[in-house]
């Protein structure tokens, strides 16, 4: 007896090495390993911290290393050209949304309301891109529908869940990280009601879809087809509460100008009908003048406009924040093609040194591509586009091209008149290749 009695008093928690006597329980596992009641309650508690780290929904973004709005506009500032006053909105919108959702709950009666985010605005004016730039700098999960592809419940079309279900997609199904996303909805004007129809059949792609999007964008639990497509009577739900949820709706809104005009009574400036613009092709003084009075006017859009152009009244009351979009003029496309990270240009030059080769934009060439992308009226969007067709036959060219070459584009190869094989010198003559000189100004 004496001798078991011994035994027991040598026993010692293997973690924390306390005898039996020092903690209030030991329990054996494997042949001489012992662990204490107070090591389980501590490895239960780091276990329990580890489960509810991986659950946070925001990963490293908290109330304190949320960015301020200077920060957040500071960074837009290395993708985005412009924009200005849209910036400055957006990044208050969004950075107090997520200081809403990472602050501690004060019990003092005041609770803080979402602030949903209409950005109007010209096509390629840059709606989506800084909806886009915003949630990667953020590192929420975002997505983008398009509402013209939306109609009621019942009928062809997608639904308006389909957006939700998106979201979780970008979040790989992480339910909680999901329901503090960004949801981009573009060509939100689309569905704009169409008062002048005379037909008795239902505008389900219009009025009715704005009455669908009411519930999700002020916060309701949604139920969310996990395979997407219709919902039937036997199918599972993921229960999506959309509370937490940042709507961005963009749309072009175009003709929203004469609106602004006659609620003004502004009647001395005339304003370039599409017709007119199309007619005269050339970027002259009339078109300048008229692009700056668009924009003036744009800037002075009011919910009443809106509502005028076919948007119902709740609807836009679920949009507190309403930001417009200047037209890009020729000074702000070029820097569109030289100055961001990811300009084009610079995607370009970084394509072209990888086959050994160098690529020189003159300035007379950017300021080509800027005037043609006006007068195609696609803003920012069609850029790449031009550029795309300019580069064509180099690139396809390039890999059995040995020598190393600076090509030089020139306004004549824009326009399509030389081809740019044919443009270059070699570079061991001339030296190192020089940016293009800012023709911003």
């Amino acid at each position: 007896m004496a001798d078991s009695q011994r035994v027991r008093e040598v026993e010692r928690c293997s973690f924390c090495a306390k005898s039996r006597r020092q903690v209030e329980s030991l329990i054996q596992g494997p042949p001489g390993l012992f662990i204490c009641n107070e090591c389980i309650t501590l490895c239960n508690s780091i276990l329990t911290a580890e489960k509810n780290s991986d659950k946070q929904p925001l990963a490293g973004l908290t109330a304190e290393t949320l960015p301020s709005p200077a920060e957040l506009k500071r960074a837009l500032d290395e993708h985005i050209i412009g924009q200005e006053q849209t910036k400055r909105v957006l990044c208050v919108a969004v950075h107090n949304h997520y200081k809403r959702l990472l602050q501690k709950v004060e019990d003092d009666g005041v609770e803080l309301e979402k602030s949903n985010i209409l950005l109007a605005g010209p096509t390629g004016s840059g709606k989506t891109l800084l909806a886009r730039t915003m949630a990667q700098l953020l590192r929420v999960p975002f997505a983008i529908g398009d509402a013209t592809t939306l109609t009621e419940a019942g009928y062809v079309g997608e639904d308006v869940e389909n957006l939700l279900l998106k979201l979780l997609q970008a979040a790989e199904f992480d339910l909680q990280r999901a329901q503090m996303g960004i949801i981009f909805i573009d060509e939100i004007d689309k569905i704009h009601s169409t008062n002048s129809n005379t037909s008795i059949t239902r505008d389900v792609s219009g009025q009715g879809v704005q009455e669908s999007l009411l519930k999700m964008m002020e916060g309701t639990v949604a139920n969310v087809p996990p395979q997407g497509g219709r919902k039937h009577p036997e199918q599972s739900y993921i229960q999506f509460n959309t509370e937490k949820v940042l709507f961005i709706c963009g749309g072009t809104f175009v003709g929203i100008e004469e609106f602004v005009r006659n609620r003004l009574g502004q009647t001395t400036m005339k304003i370039q009908t599409e017709r007119e613009r199309i007619a005269r092709p050339t970027v002259s003084t009339a078109a300048l003048e008229d692009m700056i009075e668009r924009n003036k006017l744009r800037h002075q859009v009011e919910p009443e406009d809106l509502v005028k152009f076919g948007m119902i009244p709740e609807f836009i009351g679920r949009l507190p924040v309403i930001s417009t979009l200047d037209e890009l003029d020729r000074g702000a496309l070029i820097r569109c093609l030289t100055e961001p990270r990811n300009a084009i240009v610079k995607q370009f030059r970084k394509l072209f040194r990888m086959h050994h080769h160098d690529l020189e934009f003159t300035t007379e060439s950017l300021v080509e591509v800027a005037d043609l992308a006006i007068k195609r009226k696609t803003g920012a969007r069609g850029l790449r586009g031009i550029v795309e067709k300019v580069m064509l036959d180099p690139q396809f060219e390039l890999p059995t091209i040995k020598e190393p070459r600076r090509f030089v584009v020139t306004p004549e190869v824009v326009s399509g008149k030389v081809s740019l094989l044919t443009s270059w010198r070699r570079i061991h003559e001339i030296g190192p290749a020089q940016p293009a000189a800012d023709a911003a100004a």
